[in-house]
């Protein structure tokens, strides 16, 4: 059994590749999606696509249509979403990301550190599990490979 991981959450820092090392020794057979992580890329594609729009506004509401599209699919692809919220970056990908793997009923592993409990709680109290690093979200991830 092999499980699809979309990895909600800023694009930033590189907790997405801490996650994946963590994965791999383990040995986990994981296969991991997420956001557009070049962040140029994410701003640029409705233009890309669409061509030059006359204003910032209407760049960032192409540019919103293609990497939602990106994400409606890759979410709906996943058997399980981590979604990481930490303290530098405003989280809204995070929350939009979070509460679209609860209505399409995914799994969802929420890591937030304990700074952030009020905040989140109503979110929190819907996902199946709360962790605070990514390392304990693949320790919980390595449980569901155990036999015994």
């Amino acid at each position: 059994m092999e499980l699809n991981v979309y990895l909600a959450g800023e694009i930033h820092s590189a907790w997405r590749q801490d996650l994946k090392e963590a994965a791999k020794n383990r040995n986990l057979p994981l296969h991991f999606t997420g956001p557009m992580e070049n962040h140029d890329r994410s701003d640029d594609i409705g233009e890309e696509i669409l061509g030059k729009m006359p204003t910032s506004i209407l760049k960032d509401e192409a540019a919103s249509s293609i990497n939602n599209l990106r994400t409606q699919i890759l979410l709906q692809k996943a058997d399980v979403v981590i979604a990481l919220f930490g303290e530098t970056y405003k989280q809204w990908n995070s929350a939009m990301d979070s509460a679209t793997a609860i209505a399409l009923q995914k799994p969802l592993i929420l890591i937030r550190p304990e700074k952030l409990h009020h905040p989140l709680k109503e979110l929190a109290n819907k996902a199946q599990v709360v962790v605070e690093t990514p390392e304990q979200a693949i320790q919980a991830l390595s449980y569901v490979f155990e036999e015994e």
